[in-house]
């Protein structure tokens, strides 16, 4: 295969967003499996819509997934001479004429074919104007085949026919000298040598107006590759509802772009059972003949699911300026960094979000750690009061709190007072961590450190002791 070039065109009128991202993802992956070139194209010249924005957020988007491009960005408000200069060539060639039509007067027309049950195309009144042509403004439009097929041989879908007789001479350049898109997009690809243009199933229709304009310009076709697009879980298109946020928010949320890029990719692309892809896999794996033809349906539980198993993947050292933010800002001061090391080590199997991770750690690092309330009913009572003091007085006994010693401790007071090691275990849980699910317990202690583990032990007995009016309690009469 001859260098392949493929380009991702976003339009800056809004964030990036899941969509956008798939489509990038399956041209930058096809790019990089034959080592080619990757464009990146900012569709811009919708003026009063595009924003510098957006733009930013686009770029932004891009750098954070890794989706790096070899080319560009390009702006298509910055090459209207380009397209004039295009448009010029078709009018001057008989291919392309000035419409003098006014917006009014083509929706009348439009109205009237569909009272008649006719299909409401151009009627073609400015067709065969004779020269020379009347002064006032004017569109231009491409002079379409009325006979004959247009074939797309579609790396995805395979074979569609559209009959010409059912296009348009659609509009390629508006009165106010603006390219519309789907002239401004053949002119971008033909004279930046695309060759695979792989894009979402919604622009099939606009496919064959393409290749026409391609063969009237003279450039070679690329290859269209449609993949299907992403659904919600009620089959209808994806949006705000259905937790298409945009990419950044994803990022907000705690996910790794990892983690969100393989999701994506299994989002209309297979590669037998296998679910979790490192991105070198995925470059090594990627084709076109693995895209399925059926829509992608979005759950953002399988997301999840997938970014947790990226996130223990990373090293400890990778998660923790990552995970930084997310603990900074709940008001936290992390100190050394092989504490956090610890703490993330402990979370990693059991979270799924770096904000997760944040929310799971938060215990290490409150002055006074909450209760809750049905753990502290159920495990915060008198009777063990005593086994809190006799582990107070072996904490302080014990030089460095490694957790085989830690653990030791416990044993030893559980195997004395002749009760299981849960019943020592739990209500030491519940007093350390406010609730009864935590991470390792020794690993807990160990994180947290004597000092530390000993306060909050002392403060559950003063609990325990406040709460049912025990000698010493605040509820003393």
């Amino acid at each position: 295969m001859s260098q392949v070039r493929t380009r991702f065109p976003p339009s800056p009128t809004g964030f990036l967003h899941i969509g956008g991202v798939r489509t990038a993802l399956f041209n930058w992956l096809f790019t990089r499996h034959y080592g080619g070139k990757f464009i990146l194209r900012i569709e811009d010249t919708d003026i009063v819509r595009s924003t510098e924005d957006a733009v930013k957020a686009i770029l932004d988007s891009m750098q954070w997934l890794g989706l790096d491009w070899d080319e560009g960005p390009f702006f298509q408000s910055e090459r209207l001479a380009v397209y004039q200069k295009h448009v010029d060539k078709l009018l001057s060639e008989g291919k392309a004429y000035p419409c003098y039509c006014t917006p009014e007067e083509l929706e009348e027309r439009r109205k009237r074919a569909l009272q008649e049950r006719k299909k409401p195309k151009y009627d073609g009144k400015c067709r065969d104007l004779p020269l020379p042509y009347p002064d006032g403004p004017y569109a231009v439009r491409f002079k379409c085949p009325q006979e004959g097929r247009t074939v797309v041989e579609d790396l995805v879908k395979g074979q569609i026919v559209f009959e010409n007789a059912e296009l348009d001479d659609l509009i390629i350049q508006r009165s106010d000298g603006m390219p519309t898109y789907n002239f401004a997009v053949v002119v971008d690809d033909g004279t930046m040598g695309i060759t695979h243009v792989i894009r979402g199933d919604d622009h099939v229709n606009n496919t064959p107006r393409q290749i026409l304009l391609f063969l009237a310009l003279g450039y070679p076709l690329p290859y269209f590759a449609h993949v299907p697009m992403i659904l919600g879980h009620d089959r209808t298109r994806l949006s705000k509802r259905h937790g298409a946020e945009s990419v950044m928010a994803y990022k907000e949320m705690g996910y790794l772009p990892e983690g969100l890029l393989n999701y994506l990719v299994r989002l209309g692309w297979s590669y037998g059972d296998q679910e979790i892809f490192s991105i070198g896999e995925l470059i090594e794996k990627f084709s076109l003949e693995n895209v399925g033809k059926s829509a992608g349906i979005f759950n953002p539980e399988k997301l999840r699911s997938i970014n947790g198993n990226h996130m223990k993947a990373r090293e400890a050292d990778e998660l923790r300026p990552l995970l930084l933010p997310f603990i900074k800002a709940k008001g936290y001061d992390t100190g050394e960094g092989e504490k956090l090391n610890k703490i993330i080590r402990n979370l990693q199997d059991r979270s799924k979000t770096l904000a997760e991770m944040a929310d799971l750690a938060e215990f290490f690092f409150k002055e006074e750690i909450e209760y809750d309330e049905e753990a502290a009913e159920n495990f915060l009572l008198p009777e063990v009061i005593d086994i809190f003091e006799e582990l107070i007085a072996g904490f302080r006994r014990v030089e460095a709190m490694s957790e085989a010693e830690v653990e030791s401790l416990f044993r030893g007071i559980a195997q004395r007072r002749e009760i299981k090691l849960v019943k020592v275990a739990q209500p030491v849980r519940v007093a350390l961590t406010g609730r009864t699910v935590s991470p390792g317990l020794f690993e807990v202690i160990d994180i947290l450190g004597k000092a530390q583990t000993i306060k909050r032990l002392e403060r559950a007995i003063t609990f325990i002791r406040a709460s049912v009016a025990l000698p010493g309690g605040d509820n003393e009469d």
